[in-house]
């Protein structure tokens, strides 16, 4: 059989995690995270793989690239571009492929303007507020989900 292959997608500003608004995102790094994601998926006996950058057309580009590269779920956290990117809402329309929205603080209890998401509507869930353990809610859930 072959493993699943997971895909992890971190929007902007993300790579500045542990140094940017700890009170707010913890004192983890990105790298840190992808550690655990690492480990969790080792042990399910899936691939996962990770992407991460602060331009929306990169991020686009990656998701479009998951419909030809044996991507079966895709775990993605838009950060600012939640409520703003009908782009990669397209793109991930277009790959037809389930997909879990994280968000390490809660976004519901923030700024307004933050309250909207472009891509709730279409995820299989939404994790906000838990930190970094969103991310491994979502990986133990897409583990469970296998096609």
């Amino acid at each position: 059989m072959v493993a699943d292959r997971i895909l992890v997608i971190h929007g902007p500003n993300l790579n500045l995690l542990g140094m940017r608004e700890p009170e707010i995102y913890g004192s983890e790094t990105l790298l840190d995270i992808n550690r655990k994601l690492t480990g969790i998926a080792k042990k399910g006996s899936a691939d996962i793989a990770f992407f991460q950058s602060n331009a929306e057309s990169r991020l686009v580009d990656r998701i479009q690239e998951a419909m030809t590269d044996g991507t079966s779920f895709i775990i993605i956290n838009p950060a600012a571009y939640t409520h703003t990117s009908i782009a990669m809402r397209d793109a991930l329309a277009a790959t037809r492929l389930p997909f879990i929205e994280i968000h390490l603080s809660n976004i519901f209890s923030r700024e307004t303007f933050r309250h909207h998401s472009y891509f709730s509507d279409m995820a299989l869930g939404v994790i906000s507020g838990l930190g970094s353990k969103g991310y491994e809610l979502a990986l133990e859930y897409a583990l469970t989900v296998r096609r």
